[in-house]
């Protein structure tokens, strides 16, 4: 019989000694594996299960329900975010669209981990990442590349140079690649054939990250609707994301930022 996979997430009432061990022998009365167990903020604790049986999660849900020690959140098949709560310790927080993630720069380890993930996920993706000159965002990008595996073409950017490429040879059209474009050095320094080119590779069933999407919608016929996923990434909670600087800072005499700059 297959296994499957839970995900379990409670908040402590009554945080007594033991309490944690009387739940795993629970679990195990019922069959349930514990893969990963993890602490998160405000007394929160998350599990990742295996279970034969989807009769015995209910099980285990309905006997949880009857006890006042703990509060049962969330007992579901596990989500991206969740198997991220899992590794990390950390929830990742989303806007009410369920689409925008927000990610600060301590947090970066979480957020390469997190679009890793995506990147090995089969066929099309669009995503965007916002943020401010010099928080990161190409080289979390390129990092999350190596990590899931994956190969990354810049069709726009200013990693190390200005780059706005006009075509790809055969075998850059692989699927499997992940390809970066930069919204801002497409908007300003892009020809007709550029344009060709992302049309050509946004065809593509592969994952394409878009640096500035905003700016990105303004010079195409996409919107953000189109994107699967929007990644906001800042140096601190309260920073604002301004696409005047953005545009500004991103042309410098020296010909965009260097990558050893961050």
């Amino acid at each position: 019989m297959e296994r499957t996979e839970w995900y379990l997430e409670y908040e402590n009432q009554i945080n007594r000694p033991g309490l944690l061990g009387d739940i795993s022998s629970l679990l195990g009365m019922l069959s349930i594996n514990i893969i990963t167990i993890n602490g998160l903020e405000n007394s929160r604790r998350c599990l990742l299960l295996l279970s034969e049986r989807d009769e015995n999660i209910k099980r285990l849900a309905s006997i949880l329900e009857t006890v006042d020690i703990i509060k049962v959140l969330k007992i579901r098949k596990p989500k991206l975010k969740d198997r991220m709560a899992v590794r990390h310790g950390k929830y990742i927080h989303t806007d009410n669209d369920r689409k925008t993630v927000r990610f600060v720069r301590n947090e970066l380890g979480i957020l390469v981990d997190f679009m890793a993930e995506l990147f090995k996920q089969d066929g099309h993706k669009l995503i965007g990442v916002r943020g401010m000159p010099r928080v990161g965002k190409t080289e979390s990008i390129v990092a999350a590349s190596v990590s899931s595996n994956k190969r990354w073409l810049f069709v726009s950017s200013t990693m190390i140079k200005q780059t706005v490429r006009n075509k790809l040879i055969a075998g850059e059209y692989d699927k499997d690649n992940i390809f970066i474009i930069d919204g801002v050095v497409s908007k300003k320094r892009a020809n007709e054939e550029h344009w060709r080119l992302i049309r050509e590779v946004m065809q593509l069933p592969a994952v394409k990250v878009v640096e500035h999407p905003d700016i990105f919608v303004q010079a195409t016929e996409y919107t953000l609707d189109d994107f699967d996923y929007i990644i906001e990434l800042r140096s601190h909670k309260e920073e604002e994301i301004t696409y005047e600087s953005i545009e500004n800072q991103t042309f410098g005499s020296n010909g965009g930022f260097n990558m050893f700059d961050i």
